[in-house]
């Protein structure tokens, strides 16, 4: 542990002209009486570690000493991939590796560089869930995430419906939707075994918070189909899901403004679909019949558009909605 903050030490005065015991002591989670002994330490090993005295002192590198320790371990270097994703990767348990990564590149820079990963940071940011919700992490989301970066078979047990179900799983990726982890793994085929041979079997998708619990199985890492194509394979999926649940359809008339509105209120790509081929009538009205995941969830969602949208059927939604109508009628009147 010491050897790897003296190490991080010598890159952070490597990266910066100077910094103070304060400072070092923060980056560093340690003391400042720590930081004294580890600067010493460092100086009796022959790193030109100075120390300024003075309320502007601090420490620094002289005579344009520069480290190589700067090659990256392979968890660094997969974590650097994903550091514009801070939030998954403190979730996943890679926020440290990915800290030592990027430190280990700004050390490496040349000095007029090395405000490149502060100014991209102040530029961009990536916030995944949606707004008015906060999803916890899953618990076993870092575990689960190991076994991913390490390709290792997990017996994990999940919730489905009112039952729990074990299955034996090559956990392949793992996907943030919406703030809501998934896991892309192979369920081996029967009689695949658990050794190294790269088996066969069908690739499905777990939500993370439905694990109750997940640990290594067998002592072989699973050989990666390197056929697999992570997004690829989500995307096709999600469309499945899509289609899927859009299993019912109402009909309806909008105006102009209640089409513009349309892909804002449901499925945006059945909405865009069922208005494509739409033709608008001498009132500029189109009349559309849309796939819905079900005429409660239709009634919810068509509420939104208010008197720009008119349900022609199914009967019992439009009834619903002229009651909703006639009640919030007589409440402004």
């Amino acid at each position: 542990m010491r050897a790897a903050r003296l190490i991080k030490m010598v890159l952070l005065l490597q990266a910066r002209a100077s910094m103070t015991a304060a400072e070092l002591a923060e980056e560093l989670e340690v003391s400042e009486r720590t930081i004294t002994r580890d600067a010493q330490a460092l100086s009796e090993a022959g790193v030109p570690v100075y120390a300024d005295r003075g309320r502007t002192g601090g420490y620094r590198l002289i005579g344009g000493y520069r480290t190589r320790l700067t090659g990256l371990a392979r968890s660094e270097a997969e974590a650097l991939f994903l550091s514009g994703v801070p939030g998954a990767l403190r979730e996943m348990g890679l926020e440290d590796a990915a800290s030592a990564a990027r430190l280990k590149v700004s050390a490496a820079l040349l000095p007029s560089l090395r405000d490149a990963s502060q100014s991209a940071t102040q530029r961009f940011h990536l916030d995944a869930p949606g707004w008015f919700r906060e999803t916890p992490a899953p618990a076993l989301l870092p575990a689960v995430a190991d076994a991913v970066w390490d390709d290792r078979r997990l017996l994990a047990r999940y919730r489905r419906q009112d039952s729990e179900v074990s299955r034996e799983l090559e956990p392949y990726g793992l996907v943030l939707k919406a703030g809501v982890w998934y896991l892309c793994a192979r369920v081996p085929d029967p009689g695949s075994g658990s050794g190294s041979g790269s088996g066969s079997g069908s690739y499905r998708v777990y939500r993370i918070d439905r694990f109750t619990s997940v640990e290594p199985h067998g002592e072989n890492r699973f050989v990666r189909d390197e056929a697999f194509d992570l997004p690829g394979f989500w995307e096709e999926r999600a469309a499945q899901f899509a289609r899927a649940i859009l299993r019912e359809s109402v009909v309806l008339r909008l105006s102009p403004d209640g089409a513009r509105q349309l892909p804002y209120v449901t499925d945006r790509a059945a909405a865009h679909e069922a208005l494509a081929d739409a033709e608008p009538d001498e009132r500029g009205r189109v009349t559309i019949t849309l796939p819905v995941e079900s005429t409660v969830v239709a009634y919810s969602q068509l509420l939104m558009l208010g008197p720009e949208a008119e349900v022609l059927g199914p009967p019992e939604l439009r009834d619903r909605l002229a009651a909703t109508a006639a009640r919030m009628a007589a409440l402004y009147r």
